[in-house]
């Protein structure tokens, strides 16, 4: 824990170099997840296309143990998830809302509660994308990310990591 704060404190102090051009844009806490948010994002997008294209190789998924058979960019959706969950949450607590004295149990339960929203978000949203309006899985992605972004954003500053 003591690790993760004095990381986050780095990173902190790397994205507050940045924050004087946008000081009467918006606040720094603001400015703050907007920098950790996009970088992770941009983690997802990578690792989702590296997976896609490369580890599952655009083939459909067959699950022989429960019968089932998943496409490839639900499989892709379904084995970044977790990484990408727990970068996330790691950035959120120890960068951009490090005012909350929530105990990190109760943040971490709240965080998973509104990924869980948002994984509801993506694949409804990237199925519709792909399946229905035939758009590129990864376009897909990126634009699902967007709406995702914006419910993020005020989940997490006013119920997951809320001062008490």
């Amino acid at each position: 824990m003591i690790l993760l704060a004095k990381i986050g404190k780095s990173i902190r102090r790397i994205i507050d170099l940045f924050y004087p051009p946008f000081s009467k844009l918006v606040s720094q806490q603001f400015f703050r997840y907007g920098v950790t948010g996009a970088s992770n994002v941009f983690f997802d997008w990578i690792l989702y296309s590296i997976t896609y294209n490369f580890v599952l190789q655009k083939k459909i998924i067959d699950l022989p143990f429960i019968n089932i058979s998943i496409s490839a960019h639900i499989g892709a959706l379904l084995i970044t998830f977790p990484i990408t969950l727990l970068t996330g949450f790691l950035l959120q607590k120890y960068v951009t809302f490090t005012a909350s004295n929530l105990r990190g149990q109760k943040q971490l339960i709240r965080y998973v509660s509104v990924v869980i929203i948002n994984l509801l978000i993506n694949y409804f949203g990237i199925k519709l994308l792909v399946e229905t309006f035939k758009f590129y899985p990864t376009i897909s992605k990126m634009i699902v990310t967007v709406i995702c972004t914006i419910f993020s954003y005020f989940s997490q500053k006013y119920f997951t990591f809320k001062d008490s």
